[in-house]
């Protein structure tokens, strides 16, 4: 089939795009990879382009009004943060993620940290290996069952981790402001204020979006009100977490520990003094990958860059508003 659409990746992080140019193919789309992904990039091929599909990169503006034939802009993933949507919306473009991704190893990796920090396995692990055989290193540990394990957020993910902590023995709350507590209820859990979740909580574990209202959502205040027995996971971002008060917070001995696969610069600078401290678990943003999550990932990414191409409606819209605009750039939408 003669190509008919032009596809922009701005960025990936898998070692094939072949599973997006299949999908794309079928509808006479050509997938064009972005070389370096910067900005200056992105604006000079953007008018060239019917469709995007982004994973990290940022694409602002200054992008999204130069592509001015642009139908759809498609997230791989989730979180939204690198998306100027509102700009989007106005000029009549669709803007797609992938809600479902990822659910099972997100949270299975949260559980991981938790585990981590809890059962001080890096610790030990970095010890035996410089030949210290020794239970006793570090704080006292203490029993996971019976403890609070406070959930910042309820989309799927914080959602996913519930029955996993449940097994472990752990009372679940809930911090999510504008959903029902009869909902929360219903997942075997209780909803909280986020003043309760921080004073009550053994473990808190992170899996909101990043907005003008949760960035810094946890800094100098919010650590000095956790049990300093307590543990912060973050696979949600990095810029929901203060490092600055996070390190000050781990140093002094306000929290216990923190497992993080997300930071607000990745990667970190080497210097970092977050990564010197030995109450503190760090992996590198890795808590979404599976080969199957990926591919899944890339297929239903694609297939909602195709959708919208041939005039179908997509299942994960995050403007709708934008449909029942009069400039909405795609064909009316089915």
């Amino acid at each position: 089939m003669q190509s008919t659409w032009k596809i922009l990746i701005t960025d990936y992080v898998w070692a094939s795009i072949e599973p997006e140019r299949q999908v794309l193919a079928e509808v006479g789309a050509e997938l064009i990879a972005a070389e370096t992904g910067d900005a200056p990039e992105l604006q000079t091929l953007a008018p060239m382009m019917d469709g995007i599909l982004t994973c990290w990169n940022p694409v602002r503006e200054p992008v999204i009004v130069a592509a001015k034939k642009c139908q759809i802009i498609a997230r791989y993933g989730i979180g939204l943060d690198n998306i100027d949507v509102d700009v989007a919306t106005e000029q009549g473009i669709v803007v797609t993620n992938v809600p479902a991704y990822c659910m099972d190893e997100v949270s299975d990796h949260a559980m991981g940290l938790l585990l981590a920090c809890a059962r001080k396995i890096p610790r030990f692990d970095q010890a035996v290996r410089n030949g210290t055989w020794d239970q006793n290193i570090g704080p006292e540990m203490h029993r996971i069952r019976g403890k609070t394990l406070g959930i910042v957020g309820f989309g799927r993910i914080g959602q996913a981790i519930i029955p996993k902590a449940k097994a472990f023995g752990l009372a679940i709350n809930v911090c999510s402001p504008r959903t029902d507590p009869k909902r929360i209820q219903q997942h075997g859990a209780q909803k909280v204020s986020f003043q309760e979740l921080l004073t009550t909580s053994d473990f808190i574990t992170i899996h909101a979006p990043l907005t003008q209202e949760t960035e810094y959502m946890f800094s100098d205040a919010e650590f000095r009100a956790m049990k300093p027995t307590a543990f912060l996971i973050n696979t949600a971002r990095g810029g929901i977490v203060d490092t600055r008060a996070l390190t000050t917070a781990l140093r002094n001995g306000d929290i216990a520990g923190a497992g993080l696969d997300v930071l607000e610069t990745e990667p970190p600078e080497p210097d970092t003094e977050l990564l010197t401290l030995e109450n503190a678990v760090v992996t590198p943003h890795a808590a979404f990958v599976s080969e199957d999550a990926i591919l899944e990932l890339e297929v239903t990414a694609a297939r909602c860059v195709a959708e919208v191409l041939t005039g179908q409606l997509p299942e994960s819209v995050v403007n709708p508003s934008v449909l029942e605009q009069p400039n909405l750039r795609a064909k009316s939408l089915k």
